[in-house]
């Protein structure tokens, strides 16, 4: 006969082995992960249709055929077929665009977060989403559910702000996010030492590389909200800790919940305004 000890489960938010009976759990602070109801409820929000870093990528695919759907009436005199490829100045300046334009002129400030879910062409989505991909998930993996939103939130916001301040006019797309993700996994691997951390801190130093390279080498990009996000992002990653460091406190909850209820709304009154005025046009 086998004895059997005691059973054991995944946590269905960070995926760590635990116990199954545990009131909490000792990584992720997910009250009572052994229950049914739980794990069916929050493993389906981190399953293949509703994993965090997919939701994100949905959203900027969402808002990319949008905008080349406005784009196509707004140039409905243009035969370009490349036009439908990459949306016009008016569509994205509709959708939420941000610079020293929309917010000097317009006062939409709100736009420093609905301009990370915007993209002006075809490869400029796939390979920030081909990058949001691969780092985010790592993020949120070591970070956790809430910090990953943090610093996702927060780093986009503080990029597209020093664009601002050092007067880019005009600016969209999700890279100063992204390369935040980057300043976390930084920190992340040299903080953690070791031959991983040194391992994760020497991959995303060749991020930093190909950044400032690809920045110098091709016209218009915003090289201020790059480098506002890296910098950002690695501050956050010293204050927020990870998680082999810190498990998610209620701070980290809240202030994540906060950056997801600003998202989400700023984003649905972006889309019903945009669409307002373009039945209106």
């Amino acid at each position: 006969m086998i004895a059997r000890g005691k059973s054991s489960l995944l946590c269905p938010r960070c995926r760590k082995l635990i116990s199954a009976d545990e009131l909490e759990c000792p990584y992720c602070g997910l009250k009572h992960p052994g229950s049914r109801w739980v794990s069916g409820f929050v493993g389906n929000l981190h399953s293949v249709s509703l994993h965090p870093v997919r939701i994100i990528i949905y959203l900027n695919l969402a808002f990319y055929i949008l905008s080349i759907f406005f784009t196509s009436f707004f140039t409905r005199a243009s035969l370009n077929p490349l036009n439908f490829l990459s949306p016009s100045n008016e569509s994205l300046f509709l959708l939420g665009a941000t610079g020293t334009v929309p917010i000097d002129r317009y006062g939409r400030w709100w736009t420093l977060i609905s301009a990370s879910f915007l993209h002006g062409g075809l490869l400029h989505i796939f390979f920030n989403m081909a990058a949001l991909y691969q780092l985010g998930t790592f993020v949120l993996r070591e970070y956790g559910f809430y910090r990953f939103i943090i610093i996702y939130t927060i780093t986009g916001i503080a990029g597209f702000l020093l664009s601002y301040a050092a007067g880019i006019f005009f600016t969209i797309g999700a890279s100063a996010s992204i390369c935040g993700l980057i300043g976390a996994i930084l920190y992340y691997g040299k903080n953690r030492g070791g031959f991983y951390g040194e391992a994760i801190y020497q991959q995303a130093l060749g991020w930093v590389v190909g950044l400032i390279l690809f920045g110098l080498l091709v016209p218009g990009i915003n090289n201020w909200a790059h480098g506002g996000g890296l910098v950002a992002g690695i501050l956050l990653g010293f204050i927020l800790g990870y998680d082999e460091k810190f498990k998610e406190n209620s701070m980290h909850r809240i202030m994540g919940s906060i950056c997801i209820l600003m998202t989400v709304l700023i984003l649905l009154r972006t889309l019903m305004q945009s669409i307002f005025i373009f039945f209106r046009i």
